[in-house]
């Protein structure tokens, strides 16, 4: 972290399909190797097979509905005080709610079997439904900062 200056932040450019920045920050977090095109490929083909399956409409939608269930609200950070660590319980902004649920949707997508788009496809689908490994992930953080909300008033 820079001592000199606060990073500013960067305006997401909307992708060209959907005309959606929500979309461009998940092609962003799925691309690798600076490869946009592929990860485009694989977030398009996903989403129309959410919206095949869920037989609701637009997709863009599907994917707020999916994010609203996965964003965490409370985090922990170690806080180290007088040689005794401590895990302090912390609301999170905004926008990294939105930045570890993309971070988690994805994880969660790698880390299952089968072609990137087919596991893409069935985490949103599992969020959205408030089920799978993803919501299991923010309920253990939730649980944790619950845990330690005895250490909130270490904050900084």
């Amino acid at each position: 972290m820079s001592r000199r200056r606060r990073a500013e932040k960067r305006e997401y450019t909307a992708d060209p399909r959907y005309n959606s920045t929500l979309v461009s920050q998940l092609i962003n977090v799925i691309m690798l190797d600076g490869k946009k095109s592929v990860a485009q490929k694989i977030v398009y083909s996903a989403f129309e097979r959410v919206s095949e399956k869920l037989e609701k409409g637009d997709p863009v939608d599907l994917m707020l509905g999916a994010l609203e269930n996965i964003r965490p609200k409370l985090e922990v950070k170690s806080r180290r005080v007088g040689g005794a660590t401590y895990q302090v319980p912390l609301e999170i902004s905004f926008e990294r709610q939105q930045s570890l649920a993309f971070r988690w949707l994805v994880t969660a997508a790698r880390s299952r079997r089968g072609s990137m788009r087919e596991c893409l496809a069935s985490e949103i689908i599992d969020a959205y439904n408030n089920t799978g490994s993803v919501v299991k992930k923010k309920d253990d953080t939730h649980r944790m900062a619950q845990a330690n909300r005895a250490f909130a008033h270490l904050r900084w």
